[in-house]
């Protein structure tokens, strides 16, 4: 506040004579009126001023005048003309209240003529003395002095406003961040605001009132919501891997904090992992709805709805903006100019909408969708700062679809590999009927190597094979798909399971050897081999978990195999395991998924495997049932580790459908062999094989005889084709050649070739087999271009 108190004063005659002085001059300057009078003014200057005219003061300025003790005074004046009389008033003060003064008028103008912050001077009586106020947002004038709280505050906040201020006023001590709300002229809502408060002092410490400000909380309440909404934006976006949930946690995350309504859609293309088309103008986009939220209860129904496509846009300027990534308010008649039928209006604009945005989904050029959001209850229009914040969250949602476009592109790549490298999921054949089953890890997101095969191998039987290759990836996946061929190659060869194991082995530590120490993956493979002539299946594990069997009558039981160490280690045996399996027995195969669940201990998984097998495999329930019932038992939980599951029910061959014999190794055993093999067939009603088979054991045995040794033995195997076996001590390979035609011999594996359908041998412990099979309706055989 400006004080008169120290004001000095001095009336001056036309020639600068001191007429008059007052008695501040006196306390200023310690000289009295008797001593002041009569003299110059200039005489009281304590250092002269050159080419200065004694008469004459300037108008206005800063001077250094002598106290009477002898110190100097350094004061600002300033001198006003008198009329009609030819006198002058000299204004004198200490200048450096008078520059406090000037400062706290300039500071106080500069605060009144703020909009964002109300300045309010009260006297004691709290009565107003100078405000910037105005009565409402569009009221123009401030509210005039002598106006009081109540024309300032809201009804329900002037008692303890005033309370406020007496108390600021009485105790001196500040009032800080008081939230009030000011009046509006026109009825509408009270502005919300922040009321500081000071006490107004003279100099001599006297208050003389209180200075109020109303700082408006709209800003920093907007500032710090739009800070919120991009804080859980950033922790919300980017957690999923799917588009649909990114969209629905996009279309979350906007409401209420930015809109009532928000609803996403994306491009057709990017809902299946592809890239979406370059769209310029109107026509049909190829945009889907893909995730909506409301406010306050649910999606209107009349609005498009999730799935929905968006039917044809018109080419306008809003539309093409949006085309190249930039963000856009809308109204409702905007949003018409889009639409040839004014009807689909409707299933885009919400009852009471007033107000919407409208943003792209734009990354790398693409407009993967777009994302509107409306306002139905709240009252504010959308400016440029939300179009800003709605495209800074936009662009960043933009990034996490795009992601999880590409992922899943590439995870229905890597799928469809696998599926591609997996057989069937059932078989039937006369040893087993088979159905395999295979989950991903993370409920999709961890496709890996684990795999299942089921190969038919000769005479009947059948190899089960189960492995698990770790990591995850398409490297993973390619992995298995070389193991499973690996598997499948040496499988054709008849080893027994303990060399193929053997071998597989040494091809994976070569592949290692090929690769870098990165991309070496482990791998485990379980392989059993099943005869449904003995009911004898052998088994060896390369560091898998052992499987289970189930028995017709119930019981269940895991078979005791010893593992060897898993592929690749090398240095270690491996070992073959022999079990009876009983026909309609059920035998698992399975990767350690399905019994290392959440990383629990693998013995309590291994006790739910067998439960769960022993309830639900029944000889009238099909193992494809049986399989998806295991898999549904492991629940929603998080699964850390993809699962491969083979079943296999056993079948046996009827003791009937076999037939062998034994022979010395002479020259004429061929026609007894011949004979034995006639009057089988015949037995079996197979007259039509007689002469092929009658020609295929005589070349089969003669080549015993005349290049192996007895014993000989002969079996023939009556299933869905007839198979011939021929046994000898010999390790011999045969080898099938063409005979020239001066040659005596060399035609009797050509003609055992022609004869049948297919043709192989297989060694044993003792010797070697030679197979051939024939369909039971063998077709018509040119001999004549055989010879």
């Amino acid at each position: 506040m400006f004080s008169f108190a120290g004001i000095a004063t001095a009336v001056l005659d036309g020639h600068g004579t001191v007429l008059r002085w007052s008695q501040a001059a006196c306390d200023l300057l310690g000289w009295t009126a008797e001593d002041a009078c009569g003299r110059p003014f200039r005489a009281l200057f304590a250092e002269a001023r050159p080419g200065a005219d004694d008469q004459v003061l300037p108008a206005r300025g800063r001077a250094r005048l002598r106290h009477r003790a002898g110190r100097p005074v350094d004061v600002t004046f300033r001198v006003l003309d008198l009329h009609p009389a030819d006198q002058s008033v000299v204004l004198v003060a200490p200048t450096r209240p008078a520059d406090d003064w000037e400062q706290g008028a300039s500071t106080l103008r500069a605060l009144l003529a703020q909009e964002n912050l109300g300045i309010a001077l009260h006297d004691p009586d709290l009565t107003l003395v100078r405000s910037n106020l105005t009565p409402g947002p569009q009221s123009g004038a401030a509210l005039p002095p002598g106006s009081r709280l109540r024309d300032v505050l809201s009804p329900q906040d002037v008692e303890a406003g005033e309370a406020a201020l007496r108390r600021v006023l009485r105790t001196g001590a500040p009032l800080t961040g008081r939230s009030l709300s000011l009046r509006s002229a026109h009825g509408g809502p009270p502005r919300r605001v922040s009321l500081w408060a000071f006490r107004v002092e003279d100099a001599a410490g006297v208050p003389e009132g209180v200075l109020a400000l109303y700082v408006d909380t709209l800003t920093q309440q907007r500032a710090g919501r739009e800070l919120d909404l991009l804080q859980r934006a950033a922790v919300r976006i980017g957690g999923s891997l799917d588009p649909r949930r990114a969209a629905q946690d996009l279309a979350d995350v906007l409401v209420p904090a930015l809109g009532d309504l928000s609803a996403v859609s994306l491009a057709e293309a990017v809902l299946h992992g592809d890239e979406p088309p370059r769209i310029r103008g109107g026509g049909d986009l190829h945009l889907r709805r893909a995730a909506v939220a409301s406010a306050a209860g649910p999606y209107p129904d009349v609005l498009l709805q999730p799935g929905q496509a968006l039917p044809s846009l018109l080419a306008t300027a809003e539309l093409r903006e949006l085309q190249h990534g930039r963000a856009a308010v809308f109204d409702p008649a905007t949003v018409a100019t889009l639409f040839d039928d004014p009807a689909q209006l409707r299933h885009f604009v919400p009852d009471g909408g007033h107000s919407a945005l409208w943003a792209p989904l734009f990354a790398r050029g693409l407009v993967l969708g777009t994302v509107a959001v409306w306002r139905t209850e709240q009252p504010d229009a959308f400016d440029e700062q939300d179009v800003d914040m709605l495209t800074e969250i936009a662009s960043r949602s933009a990034l996490n679809v795009d992601n999880a476009r590409r992922y899943l592109r590439e995870r229905r790549s890597v799928l469809a590999l696998q599926q591609r490298l997996l057989p069937r999921p059932t078989t039937d054949s006369p040893a087993v009927e088979t159905a395999g089953l295979y989950r991903p890890a993370g409920g999709g997101s961890g496709i890996s190597g684990d795999w299942y095969d089921v190969i038919p191998l000769p005479s009947f039987r059948v190899a089960l094979a189960v492995g698990d290759v770790s990591g995850h990836g398409l490297y993973a996946t390619a992995t298995m798909g070389r193991l499973r061929t690996a598997v499948r190659t040496l499988a054709d060869l008849e080893l027994d399971p303990t060399e193929l194991l053997t071998h597989l082995d040494d091809g994976v530590r070569q592949l290692a050897g090929e690769s870098d120490a990165q991309s070496h993956v482990d791998s485990t493979c379980l392989y059993a081999v099943y005869d449904p002539i003995t009911c004898l299946c052998q088994l060896a594990s390369a560091g898998h978990p052992s499987p289970v069997v189930v028995r017709p009558d119930g019981t269940v039981k895991v078979v005791d195999v010893s593992p060897g160490p898993p592929l690749g280690v090398g240095g270690m045996p491996f070992e073959t395991a022999t079990v009876d399996l009983e026909p309609g027995s059920v035998l698992a195969l399975y990767s350690k998924g399905l019994i290392e669940r959440d990383a629990a201990d693998v013995e309590g998984g291994l006790r739910w495997l067998t439960e769960s097998l022993a309830a639900s495999c029944g000889s009238d329930r099909s193992l494809a049932d049986v399989g998806r019932a295991l898999l549904a038992g492991l629940g929603d939980g998080r699964q850390y580790d993809d699962i491969a599951l083979l079943l296999a029910r056993t079948r046996a061959l009827p003791e009937e459908s076999t037939a062998s014999w034994e022979f010395t190794a002479t020259p004429a055993v061929v026609s007894a062999a011949r004979e034995a093999v006639a009057r089988q067939l015949t037995d079996w009603g197979l007259d039509e094989l007689v002469f092929t088979t009658e020609l295929i054991v005589s070349e089969l045995v003669t080549n015993a005889v005349r290049h192996a040794g007895g014993p000989i033995g002969l079996r023939l195997i009556r299933g869905d084709v007839l198979v011939c076996e021929v046994t000898d001590p010999s390790s011999t390979q045969p080898r099938l050649r063409r005979a020239r035609w001066t040659d005596e011999g060399g035609r009797g594996l050509f003609l055992v070739a022609q004869l049948s359908l297919r043709w192989g041998s297989r060694y044993g412990r003792a010797g070697k087999t030679i197979w051939s099979e024939q369909a039971l309706a063998p077709p018509a055989v040119d001999f004549e271009a055989l010879m």
